[in-house]
């Protein structure tokens, strides 16, 4: 038997071999492992090198065939004749979509706007041939000078532009079987023949007409492509709303030149009414309503009242002149030049409402009365007094009872004041005033109503100084001293 200090060194041998066993296989594993690895990572980095080199013949395999198709496409091609010649018309397809619209002068009746104008038609000289991903050629714009392009133009345009900032914004696409699309950036300025008489509730119709310059419609025909107009969803405009864009083509003639196409687009316009609210139709009313406040103003406050007056008509002449500095100088009146000339109508009408007044009673504003008579008027007391006189006794009123009697050719004025202690007469004293017409004769009193109403006007409009004198003395008499 072993003893037990043996027994430990045996064990103590046995461990030990085996963990070096374990540590050998381990190396020996890892030793392996990185070997793997590093041939996965070189069969890697083999393939990624040929992909790429295939891929760089591929690219440049394809650019070198590019390059002999544009070079094959322009051999023996005459760009001063359009496709087709002495065939069928040639058909070209037009699209616009507008990114921004404005501004829109009534001034000028002119509008602009920015947009992407398209065409597209067919030259079979440009076809190709190549490899199946090939399906389309982009080109620069100096092939754009080498090929034929229809002479478009803007029919109604004024000043219209290319951008070209940082280059010229165009670009030219041509497909396998002939098959052209040229689409540029514009900015195109056009004119807009408008009726203002609905002016500012107004809707306009800016047409754009669309055509060749020297193609009649033998050689070129134009048709709208797709959507024909397309425009940005969030399209914004300070003074209308683009409400719709209908499209048509139309064939017109022209004197010894021919039948022409055209496509014509109609731009309908809608005006906003926000800006004439704030600015012209508010302070207008608010004008008329301030011209009304003079009728609550004293009419003996004579200075007042036509300072008020004065004020607001010329500042109704300055608003009425200012709305018209943005319009054309038409023939014609508009919505917005009737609303205010009825506004100014109404704040001149205080103005003349004051003067009238101020007429018939300019007598009673604090003027001395004095009632001598004139070099022709006859003064006849009934009293053994020369003059008359004028006294106030207590509450009571006492006058010397005389006639006045004025010739003013045609007219004729007699006053009688009677002194009954009280000048308290139903009659008004006796006082007859008539110009041919007896008022007192008349039967009907409705009649007498009509007539002195009617005949004190005319007196008025006439600025009649014998009725001035009239009502001065009936005042005097109604209440002496008085204003």
């Amino acid at each position: 038997m072993m003893c037990p200090r043996d027994m430990d060194l045996h064990w103590s041998a046995s461990l030990m071999v085996f963990f070096t066993g374990i540590a050998i296989v381990t190396a020996s594993f890892n030793e392996e492992h990185y070997i793997l690895l590093r041939s996965v990572r070189a069969a890697n980095r083999t393939y990624d090198l040929t992909n790429q080199t295939n891929s760089d013949d591929y690219v440049s395999e394809l650019g070198r065939n590019t390059t002999k198709i544009l070079d094959s496409l322009l051999d023996g091609y005459d760009k001063s004749l359009r496709p087709g010649f002495g065939g069928p018309p040639l058909t070209v397809n037009i699209n616009i979509f507008v990114r921004s619209m404005g501004p829109i002068s009534e001034k000028d009746m002119v509008y602009s706007m920015d947009c992407y104008f398209r065409q597209r038609w067919v030259d079979k000289r440009l076809g190709f041939d190549g490899p199946k991903s090939l399906n389309t050629l982009t080109i620069n714009n100096i092939m754009l000078d080498k090929i034929w392009r229809p002479d478009t133009y803007f029919y109604n345009g004024k000043a219209s532009y290319l951008h070209t900032i940082t280059t010229p914004n165009k670009f030219l696409r041509i497909s396998r079987d002939g098959s052209i699309y040229y689409s540029m950036r514009l900015t195109i300025k056009a004119s807009c023949p408008m009726q203002l008489q609905k002016y500012p509730m107004d809707k306009q119709i800016c047409p754009l007409k669309v055509g060749s310059y020297g193609y009649s419609d033998s050689d070129v025909e134009y048709f709208w492509m797709g959507d024909a107009v397309g425009r940005e969803a969030d399209l914004q405009m300070s003074q209308f709303q683009l409400v719709a864009t209908p499209s048509y083509s139309i064939t017109e003639q022209f004197p010894n030149r021919g039948n022409f196409s055209f496509l014509v687009v109609n731009f309908e316009l809608r005006r906003h009414m926000g800006y004439f609210l704030i600015n012209v139709y508010i302070p207008v009313m608010m004008l008329v309503i301030i011209s009304w406040v003079g009728f609550w103003i004293n009419r003996e406050a004579t200075a007042d009242r036509i300072a008020l007056g004065v004020t607001t008509v010329l500042t109704m002449a300055f608003l009425s002149i200012d709305t018209r500095t943005d319009l054309p100088r038409v023939s014609y009146s508009t919505a917005l030049d009737w609303f205010i000339g009825m506004c100014f109508s109404f704040v001149l009408a205080t103005i003349i409402q004051f003067a009238t007044v101020h007429f018939f009673t300019k007598h009673g504003t604090g003027e001395v009365m004095n009632v001598a008579p004139d070099s022709d008027d006859e003064l006849e007391p009934e009293s053994q007094q020369e003059t008359p006189l004028l006294k106030r006794r207590g509450d009571k009123r006492s006058t010397v009872c005389y006639t006045v009697g004025r010739r003013q050719l045609p007219e004729t004025i007699t006053e009688e004041r009677c002194s009954n202690g009280d000048v308290e007469n139903s009659k008004t004293n006796g006082v007859h005033f008539s110009e041919g017409i007896d008022v007192e004769e008349n039967k009907n009193e409705g009649d007498k109503k009509r007539k002195s109403c009617w005949t004190y006007l005319m007196y008025c409009l006439k600025g009649s100084g014998a009725y001035k004198k009239f009502t001065q003395i009936s005042t005097q008499a109604t209440a002496p001293g008085s204003f």
